[in-house]
């Protein structure tokens, strides 16, 4: 194990991640406007085990099919709706998680993920014009993420490996 956390640490922890958020304890760490063209994110937390962090969605912005090296992962999401692809050996497989929905990934998991376009409305809203945010956990704290592409012969390939210590490919 590469790591002494479990996928039901994780799932807790951005459980407790998002109620911080929607409690206000990270307020300081928020921006007054969220960016509209790019995703944003600003870690919550982080310690030799475990970084959480606050990322937020903006529509047509994937992080392309890739994994978290050698890390887990898991997720909550806090407001609107997120679509994943997940490489399930020999095709995408798609699924659509909304507000208060959670996931958790383990090693090996590759995975695209987007906002959603047609997400039914929020429970859980923030504002009426923020864009859809999710709380990720990743244990040990991510280090890399590779990239992939579907090949004609529906099969993965590798198309580069990135030294990163942000989370789903994303900009802060």
């Amino acid at each position: 194990m590469p790591t002494r956390l479990r996928p039901a640490d994780l799932l807790r922890l951005t459980d407790e991640g998002a109620n911080g958020v929607l409690d206000g304890r990270f307020d300081h760490l928020i921006p007054d406007a969220f960016p509209t063209l790019d995703r944003w994110s600003t870690r919550l937390h982080a310690d030799d085990d475990v970084d959480v962090w606050l990322i937020s969605w903006v529509p047509e912005r994937n992080t392309e099919l890739h994994d978290h090296a050698g890390s887990f992962g898991a997720l909550t999401v806090l407001s609107g709706s997120l679509t994943e692809f997940r490489w399930a050996g020999d095709a995408l497989v798609e699924r659509q998680l909304d507000a208060g929905d959670q996931a958790s990934f383990p090693l090996g998991w590759v995975h695209d993920v987007v906002r959603s376009t047609d997400a039914p409305g929020a429970p859980i809203e923030i504002s009426s014009d923020a864009p859809t945010l999710s709380v990720h956990a990743y244990s040990p704290p991510l280090t890399a993420m590779s990239f992939y592409e579907v090949t004609d012969h529906r099969t993965l390939r590798r198309t580069r490996t990135e030294l990163t210590d942000l989370p789903e490919g994303g900009t802060k």
